[in-house]
């Protein structure tokens, strides 16, 4: 194959005529906040991950704060988060004027290290918030068996369609956050979702997200006096989701597992073609227990035998039209918690190899398989 030189980027997502499309009947109608579409695309989504309720929110972000408010966590309270996710995860704590404890991470899963987490319980945790990070979700019933009667909510902003043991991510804890990010695999442009089995914490999520109305504008609009406004006996937040995005949301929620099954079939082919250099490893999990989402292939850099180093590798691909990313970073590395905290990297020695030699190399629903076939032979061409 004659190797050309061109731009794949890290994600792309996948919307058109459809999405478009499906834009106009709020656009149309004037109902643009958030409304049936919205409605319908939370029934789509909890139908999906199997669970009795679904709210949309504006992200995993807000989504994320509001599991925090819903289970009481303020003041005084512990919450323990991966040293490896997206800064937010650890972010919300601090919104409740709860304290953040860092737990460290399995460097070849990326997740939670069970392990590091039992140690860091406390008569003051209040929550545990495990990261499904890349698509792959914790191994919850590890969590479980330490966690005892501690809330957790699952912060599975990259795990759409992911499972663990057969059960859907989102179903797996007290509750469920999600992400429509665009590089996550199905989007709304921004927009996030919270998940629940637990009628108190739904009723509560649904109206912290609109201001802590009793009840939502579409039941009110709809209902036999519009005119009379909502009582509010908790203080809440302007977290809602759009109907635009609802409108979005209900087109891509029906392509998810078409888009899994279409990356898990480039994932295998990463798996077997780059299986032969020594120095990168591929994303290792138990496929009897995991369905993995494969938001992100996150592969691993080892700098001990590896001919240059993860930040080289990523300049030379670059270079080479091939977009590549850490995997994400270590938080307690960041200069706010670092300082916050005072953490040095070393104390966290899983979250900090991973932050320093992860590797995500692009894989989502606009590649074709020349792109696959690219990427791999520049790789092997490195020695």
């Amino acid at each position: 194959m004659e190797l050309k030189k061109r731009n794949i980027p890290i994600s792309l997502p996948v919307t058109g005529e459809e999405e478009w499309q499906a834009t106009k009947e709020p656009l149309m109608t004037g109902w643009l906040t958030s409304g049936p579409k919205v409605s319908e695309f939370e029934k789509l989504f909890a139908e999906r991950h199997g669970v009795k309720h679904a709210y949309a929110v504006t992200s995993a972000t807000t989504a994320l704060h509001l599991a925090l408010v819903a289970l009481g966590v303020g003041p005084g309270d512990e919450v323990i988060v991966p040293a490896f996710t997206w800064v937010s995860t650890a972010n919300v704590v601090l919104y409740c004027g709860a304290t953040v404890v860092f737990a460290d991470v399995d460097p070849v899963t990326f997740n939670i290290d069970v392990n590091d987490l039992k140690k860091r319980i406390t008569p003051k945790t209040k929550a545990i918030i495990p990261v499904h990070l890349f698509g792959l979700c914790a191994d919850m019933d590890a969590i479980k068996a330490i966690a005892k009667n501690i809330p957790l909510i699952e912060d599975g902003a990259c795990a759409a369609g992911s499972g663990y043991k057969g059960t859907p991510a989102g179903a797996l804890g007290d509750l469920g956050c999600f992400s429509f990010h665009p590089r996550k695999s199905v989007t709304t442009g921004e927009g996030g979702m919270v998940t629940t089995n637990n009628d108190k914490y739904g009723e509560l999520v649904s109206m912290l997200r609109n201001h802590g109305a009793s009840i939502s504008e579409e039941q009110r609009h709809k209902g036999p006096k519009p005119y009379i406004l909502p009582d509010f006996n908790l203080m809440g937040f302007n977290y809602r989701m759009t109907d635009l995005q609802g409108a979005v949301g209900v087109v891509q929620i029906k392509k998810l597992d078409k888009f899994i099954d279409e990356r898990e079939k480039w994932a295998n082919y990463y798996d077997k073609e780059l299986a032969g250099i020594s120095w990168l490893r591929t994303p290792q999990f138990d496929k009897t227990i995991y369905k993995h989402g494969w938001q992100s292939y996150v592969t691993f850099v080892d700098e001990k035998i590896s001919p240059i180093s993860r930040n080289d590798l990523m300049e030379y691909l670059q270079k080479h039209g091939i977009s590549t990313r850490p995997g994400t970073h270590a938080v307690h590395m960041l200069g706010y918690y670092a300082n916050k905290y005072n953490i040095k990297p070393s104390d966290y020695p899983g979250a900090q190899a991973a932050n320093d030699h992860s590797m995500s190399i692009p894989l989502h629903n606009r590649m074709v398989a020349d792109d696959y076939e690219y990427i791999v032979n520049i790789l092997k061409q490195i020695k």
